[in-house]
């Protein structure tokens, strides 16, 4: 699946120096994301491919991955970034179009970040008739002041669709970084920015394309499951469907990586069909017990051997 020269020029190879994202990196995540993978991009990034036209993230999260891309200039082809959680996609789009009313409208929120009553007041906005009605920025600062307020920045939502996380107690959150604000919204300028299920991204993507595939993890256990980003679960007929379409991605020359737990459903979704996958340890922090906090398990699943 390699590309050749008349098809495209290489973006670029991966060293040691792109690899330290914290130390380099112009720009970084603004929304905190659970089982974001900010610290296993040392480990995603030593399995991409040497050269790949467009980028693709159908879930995107706080989208670690693709600034870190940005950051070592390997997206030349530009991106397609995509979610089923509208208000997500929505804040990106405020960050890209409008983002010197969006830190202004931030800054408001700041003043009340330690107010337990205000916190609950804007996280109630979407109980009210009006919601709908609201602008891009002020539902955008909305999202972004939860994120950063709430019990571990964890995006929870109830089965009415009603964001439901409870207050963080911190004791001085960050809630407007406005040079990396400025920096992300230059970041997503030539950034297509969708909402819809992951299998749209099977009309986008090209031969030599890049999709990596980030969905919400198989559950280590029957009390470990946060899926409810959108109002609804992703089961295991959603990660069936998925499996399928990593396959059918790759069958066509698509440049495929996912990551998820190491689960014996997650083994037998992907450990016929893909080219490679690795187990790596990652520290996870969002259980609810502390005591069962710590390095945990994942897998990354490649269809195409890295480097090539």
């Amino acid at each position: 699946m390699s590309l050749t020269a008349s098809a495209t020029e290489p973006v670029g190879t991966m060293t040691q120096s792109s690899m330290a994202f914290e130390a380099t990196a112009a720009v970084r995540p603004f929304v905190k994301w659970a089982g974001g993978k900010g610290q296993l991009l040392p480990e995603l990034s030593r399995r991409l491919p040497r050269q790949f036209r467009r980028y693709h993230e159908p879930f995107v999260g706080g989208a670690a991955l693709f600034f870190f891309l940005h950051n070592a200039g390997r997206l030349r082809y530009g991106a397609t970034l995509s979610d089923y959680n509208p208000e997500l996609v929505l804040c990106y789009r405020a960050v890209r179009d409008d983002v010197e009313a969006l830190i202004v409208a931030l800054k408001e929120h700041e003043r009340f970040r330690l107010d337990r009553d205000y916190f609950m007041a804007v996280r109630g906005w979407d109980r009210q008739p009006d919601f709908a009605h609201r602008s891009a920025v002020e539902r955008a600062a909305r999202t972004i002041f939860l994120n950063r307020t709430c019990y571990n920045g964890l995006y929870r939502l109830n089965n009415k669709g009603q964001f439901n996380a409870p207050w963080g107690y911190y004791k001085n959150p960050l809630i407007c970084d406005p040079e990396n604000m400025r920096a992300a919204s230059a970041a997503l300028q030539q950034v297509e920015l969708s909402v819809g299920d992951f299998g749209d991204v099977a009309a986008r993507a090209e031969p030599g394309d890049l999709v990596y595939f980030d969905p919400p993890y198989v559950p280590m256990s029957a009390t470990a499951s946060f899926t409810h980003y959108t109002g609804q679960t992703f089961g295991p007929d959603d990660q069936r469907r998925l499996a399928r379409l990593f396959d059918d991605l790759m069958a066509r020359g698509v440049y495929v990586m996912l990551s998820n737990s190491h689960t014996p459903l997650s083994r037998e979704l992907y450990a016929a069909h893909a080219v490679r996958s690795d187990v790596v340890l990652a520290s996870r922090k969002i259980n609810c017990d502390g005591r069962k906090r710590g390095s945990v398990e994942e897998l990354i699943v490649c269809g195409y051997a890295p480097g090539t």
